[in-house]
């Protein structure tokens, strides 16, 4: 399924009565909807446009045309030949080996069609500019900024990853103006990280999310709020396609930030590889 559609599908329940009518059209008659005016889906749904551009903003869309057009994008795509596949007892390992190939494809897959390039450019700038970046995220999200956080040494940023929540707190009371604070947060549900980034956007600092797609407190916590695949679930998957899909939105970061500054970036991570090489021979020359 889309991820979109399967958003939509996962937050029914928990939707406002006429957001849900427009959701359940939706699902419906996806094929339909990007044909449809606004007025249309207002119509079918037995809501108004109003309505429907605040349910279209719930789900982190500019407005109803810009979710058709990311809905056409993503119903144009091929359907996947299987479903995000689960451990099972007793797999032989040629098909573990293939499972995972196929969740990870899929899931940096998914992932790109959901990137809106305009927030993931406004985010490459505010990194770029940034006097000081602060990265929260605990449990699994904790290794994603650990990621990010060594990625943003190299080229001389000031930087640091915190996975405790009290310190997570400390930092964010100390931001500023000019600072960025990034959470990551796969379910975008995590009471300690959301207090963390709703801190530092008291605080005055400019604020980014990165969650799994839908409509989530921590990226309505956010400035810009960045989105992976949501289609990875279930206790026994383990977080591996879901931490997949959240380092592939960071590798994009990183590289754009580079590639926006080169000529202030490259000397640094050019730098900082040919040190790290040379007290390495030099601490194997000693040994």
């Amino acid at each position: 399924m889309a991820a979109i559609l399967h958003a939509l599908r996962q937050e029914l329940d928990s939707l406002p009565s006429q957001e849900r009518r427009i959701a359940e059209v939706i699902l419906a008659s996806p094929s339909d909807v990007p044909g449809w005016t606004i007025n249309q889906l207002a119509q079918e749904s037995g809501t108004s446009p109003a309505t429907v551009t605040r349910f279209c903003k719930s789900f982190h869309f500019k407005g109803f045309p810009d979710f058709k057009m990311k809905l056409a994008a993503e119903m144009s795509q091929p359907a996947q030949e299987s479903a995000y596949q689960d451990i099972v007892a007793g797999n032989p390992l040629s098909k573990i080996v293939a499972a995972i190939e196929a969740n990870h494809l899929a899931s940096i897959s998914d992932t790109t069609r959901l990137l809106d390039l305009g927030r993931v450019e406004q985010a490459i700038r505010l990194l770029c500019n940034a006097r000081r970046i602060d990265l929260y995220g605990v449990a699994t999200s904790s290794i994603v900024t650990q990621d990010f956080y060594q990625k943003m040494v190299r080229i001389g940023k000031s930087c640091t990853a915190f996975s405790d929540s009290h310190m997570q707190i400390t930092s964010a009371s100390s931001l500023t103006e000019g600072d960025v604070a990034m959470a990551v947060s796969y379910s975008g549900e995590t009471p300690e990280t959301i207090d963390a980034l709703h801190c530092a956007r008291q605080a005055g600092a400019a604020t980014i999310s990165l969650t799994s797609y839908g409509s989530n407190k921590l990226a309505n916590e956010a400035d810009i709020p960045l989105f992976t695949s949501s289609l990875e679930e279930g206790m026994r998957r383990g977080d591996m396609a879901s931490r997949i899909a959240l380092l592939h939105v960071i590798d994009i970061l990183f590289t754009g930030m580079v590639s926006a500054d080169f000529d202030r970036f490259i000397p640094k991570l050019e730098q900082s590889y040919h040190n790290v090489q040379s007290y390495r021979v030099h601490h194997n020359g000693g040994a």
